[in-house]
């Protein structure tokens, strides 16, 4: 009886089924994996409804198409538990459950090639991806399909771009699939919101050794577009196998908060393998290049010089920052560059060279002197061209970390080398803060020196053109590129102004945003190197300033309490035993009422910013106050363009 039983189960596992399902450990989310029309597709439901109709997957590889006549073989199915602690991040500790099951898709004819993808469905999101076995043919891909078939005609918050090579910076287009414009990629992660209140977030896990995925409108449908790579612009992926896809992460849940905190991201990356951490240390940074290089009040020239940097470095300890930028001046950087223009190294750019004017390691030892750490600012080309030399001479130095720029890919080849800048500078030590860069894929898990990354239409822009910025476009960011992870957005700006009284100015620039919803992005926006980008006569005896430079960067819990998509975010994060408390409005006025059960038991002491009731006319007004608290709710009235910032601990 035993060996008869044993052959039924075998017969089982072998055979091809119409349709595989995964469900998450509550039950709610279902994707069903199936052959139909003879070709692989996916569905996904929640509480029973479904959200993505069957909609297509398979690959154009260089010697054809793998998807058509494809049939299922053997399916395995496990449960995955994952507890994993992060030294950076939104949560210091995370616990995963997820179910899991791998089906392998096999062609019945011609090449009779084998893939097997492999899905898992969490509480709060679905994803899969793709392995391939080995083999003596190098993989060769053209494009991965990811069809999108959306049920029910949802509303769309997507960013369109305009070739893939760019800055991933844009206005989000809020609307309809009719509103998208054809043909046009859009970056991940994109947002649906369906009929019922059910919130979907589509983007990519554990993005290495591969290329972007962006997503374009093809009729009532989105579909998947690799980004090429630059010397086979016929190919986005060139391997050795066995290789694997990134994953494709489909968050949802009928609360938009859950979607924001979410750990599926990091959970889907490999984890850490650096013994040695200690030495990280996310914190607020001044970034002078913002506000122009202002030293008002001083008897010497703003330039690249000591004096300019030790102004900022005196500020910063006098403030309580744990970092000054060191990024040069005007359109000079602070090292030697031969090229054309600012965003183009020169083939002489040498990182090791400070400009003859700047006496850089007197700057290092002198902020070393006052307790503030230095990092730079730096071309990627000028600095990978010499990576290891230059990150010894870092060391050398002191210097801490460094933003690199002008990256504007997503290629495979800029993937590499994002990682390999990340996997040197772990191995000296460094932190790295990528801009122009495209979206994270929760790879702070495995490089828990990348602190943020831009890849965000952002605060920057202020100087040129702010009437593209404002807070309908900042409540946007909680729910599309925050979804994939940390975003530098240039925080700081303490000169606010009406959208009527606004002129874009270089020079310590303009924000239509009100005080307090300036505060309430520190809490909002997940960034393990916040900026304090202002000069430091923008923040001198101004309200809020102290409790700005009291808001930590690195957090042990987040938590939703209330959030609608492109409406307002409220998101508490605990530090220790403080919570910290912030929301973000659109332009239209609210009041809120905030439960506070996430507290637990006992007698808090809230100290609290928040809109004045002229805010709406005077931007740079606050009302500061403190409350006890104990459990119910919080009421919190939000201007339009306001927020709400405020600190929690245990009352003494």
């Amino acid at each position: 009886m035993r060996k008869i039983a044993v052959l039924v189960l075998l017969a089982i596992s072998v055979t091809p089924l119409f349709a595989h399902r995964v469900s998450s450990p509550s039950g709610k989310i279902t994707i069903e994996v199936k052959v139909q029309s003879k070709r692989p597709v996916y569905s996904i439901s929640y509480a029973g409804k479904t959200v993505i109709a069957p909609s297509e997957v398979g690959f154009d590889f260089a010697e054809g198409y793998f998807g058509e006549g494809v049939a299922m073989g053997k399916v395995s199915r496990r449960k995955v538990n994952d507890d994993y602690n992060l030294p950076v991040g939104k949560t210091s500790h995370v616990h995963a459950v997820s179910n899991e099951m791998t089906v392998s898709l096999v062609e019945k004819t011609g090449l009779k090639r084998r893939v097997n993808m492999v899905v898992r469905a969490f509480d709060d999101a679905v994803a899969f991806r793709y392995e391939f076995p080995e083999g003596n043919n190098q993989l060769a891909i053209k494009n991965e399909v990811l069809d999108i078939n959306p049920a029910g005609d949802p509303m769309f918050t997507a960013l369109p771009l305009p070739a893939f090579i760019n800055t991933h910076e844009g206005r989000y287009t809020i609307g309809k699939i009719a509103a998208l414009e054809e043909g046009k990629i859009m970056d991940m992660p994109i947002t649906m919101e369906f009929p019922g209140h059910i919130i979907m977030s589509v983007t990519e896990a554990n993005l290495r050794d591969y290329s972007g995925m962006y997503l374009v409108r093809k009729g009532n449908k989105l579909t998947s577009r690799l980004s090429p790579r630059m010397d086979h612009p016929e190919l986005s992926v060139i391997a050795n196998r066995p290789h694997k896809t990134p994953w494709r992460v489909f968050f949802v849940s009928n609360k938009a908060g859950d979607i924001i905190a979410s750990n599926v991201l990091t959970t889907l990356c490999d984890p850490c393998t650096a013994e040695d951490l200690s030495w990280l240390k996310p914190g607020k940074t001044t970034f002078p290049w913002w506000n122009d290089t202002c030293v008002p009040d001083t008897t010497f020239q703003a330039g690249n010089n000591f004096l300019t940097a030790k102004y900022y470095i005196d500020f910063a300890a006098d403030s309580g920052l744990d970092y000054h930028s060191v990024y040069g001046y005007g359109d000079m950087p602070w090292y030697f560059d031969d090229g054309p223009s600012f965003g183009w190294a020169g083939p002489n750019a040498d990182l090791t060279r400070p400009v003859g004017q700047l006496d850089f390691p007197a700057v290092c030892r002198y902020a070393h002197h006052r307790g503030v750490d230095i990092h730079v600012w730096l071309n990627w080309r000028a600095l990978y061209k010499d990576i290891d030399r230059v990150f010894d001479k870092f060391n050398e130095w002191g210097v801490k970390g460094m933003m690199v720029d002008f990256m504007d890919r997503d290629d495979q080849e800029m993937i590499l080398i994002q990682e390999d800048i990340l996997r040197k500078a772990m191995e000296h030590k460094l932190f790295i803060q990528f801009h122009g860069a495209s979206k994270p894929s929760g790879l702070v898990r495995t490089y828990p020196n990348e602190f943020t990354r831009e890849g965000t239409l952002n605060y920057e822009v202020y100087k040129w053109d702010g009437l593209t910025l404002g807070p309908d476009h900042d409540i946007s960011m909680p729910f599309t590129r925050m979804v994939a992870g940390a975003a530098d957005y240039h925080l700081g700006g303490f000169r606010a102004v009406t959208t009527e009284e606004y002129k874009p100015r270089f020079h310590r620039p303009l924000v239509t945003c009100t005080r307090a919803h300036m505060l309430g992005m520190y809490i909002v926006l997940e960034s393990y190197l916040q900026m304090v980008c202002d000069d430091p006569e923008a923040y001198r005896n101004q309200p809020g300033f102290k409790f700005l430079c009291g808001i930590p960067t690195n957090w042990d819990e987040t938590v939703v309490p209330a959030a609608e998509v492109n409406k307002y975010a409220v998101i508490a994060r605990r530090h220790g035993k403080d919570w910290f408390i912030g929301a973000i409005n659109n332009s239209e006025a609210r009041t809120l009422e905030i439960p506070l059960d996430f507290l637990g038991n006992g007698i808090f002491t809230a100290e609290i910013c928040s809109d004045a009731p002229d805010s709406a006319e005077n931007p740079n007004h606050i009302l500061e106050s403190s409350m006890d608290v104990q459990g119910g709710t919080l009421t919190i009235s939000l201007a339009s363009g306001g927020g709400f910032a405020a600190k929690i601990s245990p009352a003494k």
